[in-house]
């Protein structure tokens, strides 16, 4: 057993040479104008806050008020709302009349929070939560005036490494991870990785970015490197941009990690039925073809384009029910069955982009239940959409190369940094 001096001289020795190596590499990696500086060396930002100078956020010191919290009803208007709160019908529309350039009283959402504070039964003022970020502070008795707080922002660098034992969702959660970052991962990984079917054992390790606002996360929007292991095999990604408004994230080798299609379309769910020539219908009884594969979710989830398309049809298909039919180019079409409807804008003729909602989970048709149906064609021919193949969208710029490869070899030092401490803290649990 070590003495406590001795373990104090290991780690007096070893900490400063990781705190070193951390600090040099940690800024370096994913820089978003694909150098080694930029706004991704940026590790804590603040929105701006529009107050009154009084010395209060809100504009005023809510303690010499009295005050009434609620949420807005279904169906309530910003002037109903005024006047439920105590104003006249005059005042009310003064108000919303005086406000309106500033801020759009139609854009008051069911469910959103607000206090109203009081002198007496007066109403003095009102707050609304436009969102977890900001507030309109509304002045309700004359001269009426409002002014936007905006709460303020961090951002915090972390990293992840999370292995598979139940599911991804439940062990990121144990691991004290936001499950934000799964969303984030499934984008960028959405053709590399098929999340329908991660195995035990299955490893995700990850740098990013997550913005936190009054000491709860926001967003995790900045995904910097990841390695996905998978059967032993790692699947690294890199954020880098080229500065064309077009890609940032890319394998090893700078091949995209957005392929020509997404692996599913729609997130999270379970396959209920695979491609088969062979399929006893569940409603027939008949053994009959079924060339597509059937994804179970909620009825509403949101259904997407795997791939930039234009739309051939849209319209109800008796056994399909409502169907969305998409020309990606002249070798592959998809179409998507038995949706509860159609995305609003969406028409025959349309341009669509890659993962763009074209469509909600339903059970129109025959069908048992709420589930889509997915199916794709390559020169006309059913194909299993959980096997087929699609060629890498654009590489790296050969200008930009050196400065990805640059980024590329940061990125692995970081790893490598993280391997350290990893086994640094497991020598010192033994200790």
């Amino acid at each position: 057993m070590m003495t406590d001096m001795k373990k104090y001289m290991i780690f007096k020795t070893i900490f400063p040479l990781f705190v070193a190596v951390l600090a040099s590499v940690l800024p370096s990696c994913g820089g978003r104008d694909g150098s080694r500086s930029g706004d991704a060396d940026t590790v804590a930002e603040e929105c701006v806050t529009d107050t009154l100078d009084t010395g209060y956020a809100l504009g005023f010191d809510p303690e010499g008020y009295s005050v009434r919290e609620d949420v807005v009803r279904r169906g309530e208007f910003f002037a109903d709302l005024l006047m439920k709160l105590g104003m006249g019908a005059q005042d009310a529309y003064s108000l919303s009349m005086s406000c309106d350039s500033v801020f759009d009283v139609r854009t008051l959402r069911v469910g959103n929070t607000y206090r109203a504070y009081y002198t007496a039964d007066t109403l003095e003022y009102l707050v609304y939560d436009k969102d977890r970020l900001g507030s309109v502070v509304f002045r309700c008795r004359p001269p009426y005036s409002l002014h936007r707080v905006e709460r303020p922002v961090t951002v915090e660098r972390r990293y992840a490494d999370v292995t598979i034992e139940h599911s991804l969702w439940e062990d990121m959660v144990s691991e004290g991870v936001s499950p934000l970052l799964i969303l984030s991962l499934s984008d960028i990984y959405a053709w590399t990785v098929d999340f329908f079917g991660l195995q035990k054992g299955d490893r995700f390790r990850v740098f990013y970015d997550q913005k936190m606002c009054d000491g709860e996360i926001i967003s995790v929007d900045t995904v910097r490197y990841a390695v996905f292991t998978h059967a032993g095999e790692d699947f690294p990604m890199v954020m880098f941009n080229q500065g064309d408004g077009g890609n940032i994230y890319w394998n090893e080798k700078g091949e995209s990690m957005r392929k020509a299609f997404l692996k599913a379309p729609l997130s999270y769910s379970r396959i209920s039925s695979g491609f088969s020539y062979a399929r006893r219908h569940p409603i027939t009884r008949r053994v009959q073809p079924h060339t597509g594969v059937d994804y179970a979710a909620p009825k509403g989830t949101p259904v997407m384009s795997i791939g930039d398309g234009t739309v051939t049809s849209m319209k109800y298909e008796g056994a399909g029910g409502n169907v969305v039919r998409i020309k990606h180019n002249s070798v592959y079409k998809t179409a998507y069955l038995h949706l509860s409807k159609f995305a609003s804008e969406l028409k025959p003729g349309k341009r669509v982009r890659q993962g763009e909602v074209i469509g909600y989970v339903g059970s129109t048709g025959r069908s048992t239940g709420p589930h889509l149906d997915f199916r794709v064609w390559k020169n006309g021919s059913p194909v299993n959409p959980l096997k087929m193949d699609s060629p890498p969208a654009e590489p790296v710029r050969d200008d930009m190369r050196s400065a990805f490869e640059t980024s590329v070899a940061m990125c692995r030092s970081m790893a490598d940094t993280l391997k350290a401490r990893e086994i640094a803290e497991e020598v010192f649990d033994l200790l």
